[in-house]
């Protein structure tokens, strides 16, 4: 491959370039602070910056996000300490999803069989109810289906399915996701 010859083709990042410069030299620095452990003062920075996230997101510090502007980030969402949100292209986080300590979402790869070592930019979706456990990596097109579990520090590729536990490195289904059921009792009369 010939890094000299690398372009981005027709690859934008999606805004002026006045915004990226804002978001790198503001922006950026606010919500990635461990002195701001406000989650809504990120949430509003974000917004600012053309996110579109819904009531009750949690983000701790240390997120790193690279272009908020191609973030959709459902309702109670938790975000936990130094995830990377890497998204050169659209990621799209649904309801009621957790991404723990250190999870890094990669949108973009290169064609590794490209003289130029050519970028390709794939969306990431993850979908309602999924759990991305501590120090997991998902790639560039992948989408995780609804209920799913990325064990502890997987790595995938591919999509997964819903309701579904994945571990390892490529990750590989290891058991059907059962979830409990909040049982209520009603009290019973002593006669």
């Amino acid at each position: 491959m010939r890094l000299d010859n690398y372009t981005l083709g027709n690859y934008t990042p999606g805004s002026p370039y006045s915004q990226q410069l804002l978001w790198y030299l503001i922006g950026s620095p606010l919500v990635e602070s461990y002195w701001i452990p406000v989650s809504s003062v990120k949430v509003r920075i974000l917004k600012l910056f053309g996110a579109n996230i819904g009531k009750g997101v949690r983000i701790k510090t240390g997120v790193r996000i690279k272009f908020p502007w191609r973030l959709t980030i459902g309702n109670y969402v938790w975000i936990g300490e130094d995830t990377w949100i890497d998204n050169i292209a659209p990621v799209i986080i649904e309801d009621h999803v957790c991404l723990s300590q250190g999870v890094y979402l990669c949108t973009g790869n290169h064609d590794w069989n490209h003289c130029d070592f050519k970028l390709i930019p794939a969306p990431i979706h993850i979908q309602e109810s999924s759990w991305i456990a501590a120090k997991s990596i998902i790639g560039p097109g992948v989408t995780i289906g609804k209920g799913a579990v990325l064990t502890l520090g997987s790595v995938t590729g591919k999509s997964l399915e819903a309701n579904i536990i994945y571990s390892g490195n490529p990750a590989q289904p290891i058991k059907k996701r059962i979830k409990s059921q909040d049982v209520i009792s009603s009290p019973t009369k002593n006669e």
